[in-house]
Formats: structure tokens, C-alpha cells, sequence
């Protein structure tokens, strides 16, 4: 298949996605893309000329469509190089219709193995971080970036992500959650509108995505390594609780931890 067939099928499938979605749609042999300037069409003919990957900002589901229907159909996933060498494709796990959603970077090891997000040793502490401000994991929401894991557990590349986005953004969609926790600067990034910020640049802001309030910390695997972080991380917490609790979300089962008390 030669490289323009390719992008136009590619095309093709972006513009049936906004039919799906109830948005106005043309499929590209049956226009002139030249004939619609200053529209998705033309947005999308940038796209194809640039050679990437087009529709990163539009979510992939469908209508009347479920959380869980959802991941099993895009479980089989081969939109990036990362599909090549997972173990398990890892959707997310926890309350489908939580106010709070965490989201990590990338799978790891054992996150690939089992097909769970954050079940490693980062897991373990990122459970404890959720208990100090009320919550069980049963409560929230957890999800990555990347769906599959990258060799090595190296960061995760540009093209991954966006390879990813629609996957993300359908997540949220059904989700619908009040407030969103980033873990690490490439998730932080991309919530704060920030590709390759530094991380301290990030903490401390509350952020908006879509209408979803945006709270950044440090990922749990970077606690591990740097445990002085710590402190940071309980701070950047009870923002998220602050902003979680102004936001109209539903009463957590624990309370919020405090020292002494």
C-alpha cells in the first residue's frame, strides 16, 4: 500500500469517527479538501501533508458505547511500534464513573504481566499516597498515557502518546471525572498544555483539560528513587483534595491523613 492510499484511508476513518460522534463529516474521496478552508477538513489536510498521524484530539468512542466495551475493542490495539513486544494491552482499572482520575505515563513490568496499571512497587505506594487523602483505589480511577509497555520501561515517545490520545480521551469521556492527578512531567505535559516542562514548574498549578480540573505530582517511581520528594507529593495531594472537594465530588469512604492526629 503506497503512502498516500494509506493516509487517506487513515483520513477516511477520522471523519466516520465524527459521523459516530454526531459531527459533521466528508469523506475524503468524495471532496476537494482545497474547497474547505478554515475547517476540521483542512485542519486534517495539514495533517496528512505533515505526514502525522491525524484526529490525536478527538476521543475514539462510540455512541451508547461503555467503559468497559470500550477497552475490550480497542484492547487489540497495533496503532504504535509498542504493541510489538506487550504482554498484556493495560486499559485501567477502578470505579467507572469515579470523580477522581490518576494517570501515569506507561506501563511497567509487572503492570504488563498482569494487565493492570500500577500494581509494582509503585503500585504499593501509590495506594498509600490515595489512602492519605480518603480514598481506596476502589474509588478512583487509574490510567496511563500509553496503554502498552515501552522496552525497558523507558519514557514513553511522542508518536506513542499520540498514537494513544484517542484511547486517553475516550477514557474521559466515559469517566467524566471532576478532578485529574497527574503522575510525572509527561503526564503532567500534556494535561498543563506544557510538552517538556520541568516538572517544578508544573506542581502547585491547578491546570484545566476539557472542562476537568488538572493537579500535577510527582510519579510514585521517582518517590522511590528520590524519597525527599515526598513531602512535595503530600502537598501537591491535599491541592488535589482541596480542588476534588470544591469540585462537587462524592465523599470518600476514609479521611484525609493528618500528622498527629
Amino acid at each position: 500500500m503506497d503512502t498516500r492510499t494509506e493516509l487517506n484511508q487513515m483520513a477516511a476513518q477520522f471523519l466516520r469517527q465524527l459521523e459516530e460522534r454526531g459531527e459533521s463529516f466528508l469523506l475524503l474521496e468524495d471532496v476537494n479538501l482545497a474547497d474547505y478552508p478554515g475547517t476540521q477538513v483542512d485542519e486534517l489536510k495539514t495533517d496528512i501533508a505533515s505526514g502525522e498521524a491525524p484526529a490525536a484530539s478527538v476521543s475514539g468512542t462510540r455512541p451508547g458505547e461503555s467503559l468497559e466495551e470500550f477497552g475490550a475493542r480497542i484492547a487489540s490495539c497495533t496503532g504504535c511500534i509498542l504493541h510489538e513486544s506487550r504482554t498484556n494491552f493495560v486499559f485501567g482499572a477502578g470505579d467507572h464513573g469515579a470523580d477522581m482520575l490518576f494517570i501515569g505515563e506507561g506501563p511497567g513490568a509487572e503492570e504488563d504481566r498482569q494487565g493492570l496499571p500500577f500494581v509494582g512497587r509503585s503500585g504499593q505506594l501509590l495506594t498509600k499516597i490515595i489512602a492519605s487523602i480518603g480514598f481506596t483505589r476502589e474509588e478512583i480511577y487509574i490510567a496511563n498515557m500509553v496503554k502498552c509497555r515501552p522496552p525497558g520501561n523507558r519514557d514513553p515517545r511522542p508518536d506513542e502518546i499520540s498514537a494513544c490520545n484517542g484511547h486517553l480521551l475516550g477514557q474521559l469521556d466515559l469517566i467524566k471525572p471532576k478532578v485529574i492527578v497527574t503522575l510525572g512531567r509527561f503526564s503532567a505535559g500534556y494535561f498543563h498544555g506544557s510538552p517538556g516542562a520541568a516538572m517544578r514548574d508544573m506542581r502547585g498549578q491547578v491546570g484545566e483539560f476539557h472542562g476537568v480540573k488538572v493537579v500535577s505530582t510527582y510519579h510514585p517511581a521517582a518517590l522511590l528513587r528520590n524519597p525527599n520528594w515526598k513531602r512535595g507529593c503530600w502537598e501537591d495531594m491535599l491541592l488535589a483534595r482541596k480542588v476534588y472537594d470544591q469540585e462537587g465530588g462524592r465523599t470518600s469512604r476514609g479521611e484525609v491523613y493528618r500528622p498527629g492526629g
